[in-house]
């Protein structure tokens, strides 16, 4: 049966669309299972990001409770008012601060958890 000699016939060269990309493509959570330096950069990043919040909230915690001693020496003969201090005023401050870090080290490992499922 003679072919057309209008109708030619068409190479298709380059990737498939749907293929998947697996030479030189590696996921992070490869990268970090291996221990890569790539893996090993995204741990480092990760546990940055926690000692930063670690260290706000011991700034915070200094500039909160060191000052405290100086205010008892100055009131020497109340001591209704340290009591009222250590029970009151100080536990709102650490609460919410204690939040805080919790939400901020929950969103570090949330934002690497996105960065290694690839979402």
């Amino acid at each position: 049966m003679p072919q057309d000699p209008t109708e030619r016939r068409v190479v298709v060269t380059g990737v498939p669309r749907r293929a998947r990309r697996t030479s030189g493509y590696y996921r992070p959570r490869t990268e970090i299972d291996e221990q890569t330096t790539l893996g090993h950069t995204y741990v480092r990043s990760l546990m940055r990001g926690q000692l930063r919040a670690a260290l706000a909230v011991f700034a915070v915690l200094i500039l909160l409770l060191g000052p405290l001693p100086l205010v008892f020496a100055a009131a020497p003969g109340r001591a209704g008012l340290e009591w009222a201090v250590l029970g009151f005023c100080v536990y709102p401050p650490l609460v919410l601060l204690a939040r805080w870090y919790v939400r901020r080290a929950e969103r570090n490992e949330r934002d690497l958890v996105r960065l290694v499922e690839d979402r």
